[in-house]
C-alpha cells in the first residue's frame, strides 16, 4: 500500500496510527503542499491529504480522507478492529471520531501554526519553513480572533479527555478504538507547545503510549533521546 501524505500533517499521522496499529505493511510518498493538487485531484477528486492507495486488483484503487481509511482498514484487515461491536458504543466511537476530526484537530491546527509563526518560530526559523507556515496561515484563513476560539474549543476538549484518557483506560469501553488514534494523533502538534507540555503533562503521555503501541515514531517535541 501507498499512503501520499504531507510529512508533518497530524491527519496523514492519523492514518499512519492506523497501518501501524493493524501492523500494514506500507510504503510513503511525501507531496510538497501546493503542488500536491497536481497528483492529489486526479486520483481523488479532492485536494487534501491522506490518500492510501491500496494497489491491490480486488480492493478499491484510492481511499482519501483519514476517517475513510480508517473504515476500509477495518474491512480490510479486521482485526485489531478499530470499531466496537456494541453498537451505542460502537456509535459513541465514531461520534467522538468526527468531533476530533472536524473541530479539535482543526482547532490544534490553528494554535500550532500561530505558536509557530510567533514565538515558536526559534524551532526553524530557515526561510523555506517560515514560507511555508505563512502559506498555510494563509490557506486557512489563521487569523489572532480564530486561534483565541481554537484555544478555547481545546480547553473544553481536554478537559472532556481527561475524564477519559486517565492511565489505562480508553476513551470508549475497554480498548483501544478510532477515537483513541484519532486524539493522539490530531492533538500530537501541541506537544512543541511548552504551555501544553506543562499544563497537560498525561496529554502526551498517553500520545506517546499510543504511538509506541503503533509503532510510529513519536511527533515532534516528545522524541526520545
Amino acid at each position: 500500500m501507498l499512503l501520499l501524505q504531507f510529512s508533518t500533517s497530524h491527519y496523514c499521522r492519523k492514518a499512519r496510527l492506523a497501518l501501524g496499529y493493524k501492523q500494514i505493511s506500507y510504503r510513503v510518498e511525501n507531496l510538497t503542499p501546493g503542488l500536491h493538487i497536481l497528483k492529489v485531484k486526479p486520483l481523488s477528486g479532492l485536494t487534501t491529504l491522506p490518500v492510501l492507495l491500496p494497489e491491490q486488483s480486488d480492493l478499491p484503487p484510492v481511499i482519501a480522507d483519514s476517517t475513510q481509511i480508517f473504515h476500509f482498514l477495518d474491512s480490510y484487515c479486521p482485526a485489531p478492529n478499530l470499531a466496537i461491536a456494541d453498537p451505542q458504543l460502537n456509535s459513541e466511537v465514531w461520534a467522538l471520531e468526527d468531533w476530533l476530526d472536524e473541530s479539535i484537530g482543526i482547532a490544534a491546527r490553528f494554535v500550532y501554526y500561530a505558536f509557530r509563526a510567533g514565538e515558536g518560530k526559534a524551532i526553524d526559523a530557515s526561510l523555506s519553513n517560515q514560507l511555508i507556515i505563512q502559506t498555510v496561515r494563509w490557506q486557512y484563513g489563521i487569523t489572532a480572533e480564530r486561534v483565541k476560539l481554537a484555544a478555547s474549543r481545546l480547553e473544553v476538549a481536554l478537559t472532556f479527555l481527561a475524564f477519559r484518557w486517565q492511565e489505562g483506560k480508553y476513551l470508549v469501553g475497554d480498548r483501544l478504538t478510532a477515537a483513541d488514534l484519532a486524539a493522539a494523533a490530531l492533538l500530537s502538534p501541541l506537544a512543541l507547545i511548552p504551555l501544553y507540555r506543562q499544563n497537560y503533562p498525561w496529554l502526551f503521555d498517553r500520545i506517546a503510549q499510543i504511538h509506541r503501541l503503533c509503532g510510529e515514531p513519536l511527533p515532534p517535541g516528545l522524541e526520545e533521546g
